[in-house]
């Protein structure tokens, strides 16, 4: 009788045991967010966002398959793609030139992946709290304020090497460009074209090219990061889970 009642004993603080250490472990749950955890999960986050964003960009068609994000020449080169369409083949050219240059931008997308990761690693506690607390672009805001110089040196070299191959003769995108721009520019800069409200075109082509590429990459981790903060089975880790679960629960 004895055996038993120890017995009995044993197994109601065995069970109450197991009672108090899973009120424990859920209640450990509740638990405010630690300084770790939340830069812990921001840099994770991050990474997620921006590796994903990249490699699908540098994906054939990445740019150029995108209709958000294709990179298609200034509206200032309008003149230019209606005259040179004008003759045979002129669209197949304009076209090439368009495919040369999101073929650029897919190329420098394979590069961008340790210039954001470097970004996120220097990440501050301050950093990750802006963050966390701040709007849905909040993370792909800090992307962009940290990398986009470094970016923009990736970039533009790659683009100016598609906007410098000739596409008709010896005439490249660039020749074309820069003849058209000056001949206009002769024009609006003279008194009856200032008179007539005509005004010059100082649009640099590689630069105006090279920035609707990293508009495009920075549009790509702005989705990635909104999928994370809005919907839960984009946090494919545990402290994914835990640091944006926190979100869900303020927007209840």
């Amino acid at each position: 009788m004895k055996v038993r009642a120890i017995s009995v004993a044993a197994a109601i603080l065995i069970f109450t045991g197991c009672a108090e250490l899973f009120n424990i472990l859920q209640t450990s749950t509740n638990l405010p967010l630690t300084e770790e955890e939340v830069i812990n999960g921001l840099k994770e986050a991050l990474t997620f966002g921006a590796k994903n964003s990249a490699q699908r960009l540098a994906e054939e068609n990445g740019y150029y398959g995108d209709v958000a994000i294709k990179i298609l020449l200034p509206d200032d080169a309008r003149i230019i793609v209606e005259n040179i369409s004008k003759i045979p083949g002129g669209d197949k050219l304009i076209e090439d030139v368009i495919v040369r240059i999101n073929r650029a931008a897919e190329d420098a997308a394979k590069e961008v992946a340790p210039i954001f990761v470097n970004s996120i690693k220097q990440m501050t506690i301050k950093d990750a709290f802006n963050i966390l607390n701040g709007a849905d672009n909040a993370a792909t805001n800090y992307l962009q304020n940290t990398t986009y110089n470094e970016l923009y040196a990736l970039f533009k070299p790659k683009i100016q090497t598609s906007t410098e191959k000739n596409i008709i003769g010896n005439i490249s995108t660039k020749d074309s460009w820069v003849t058209l721009t000056s001949n206009w520019n002769t024009v609006a800069n003279s008194v009856a074209g200032r008179l007539s409200g005509f005004k010059p075109v100082n649009t640099d082509l590689d630069d105006f090219l090279t920035n609707k590429a990293l508009e495009g990459m920075f549009t790509k981790v702005e989705v990635e990061e909104l999928k994370i903060r809005k919907e839960v089975s984009a946090r494919v880790t545990p402290i994914l889970k835990r640091v944006f679960g926190t979100l869900d629960n303020k927007a209840n």
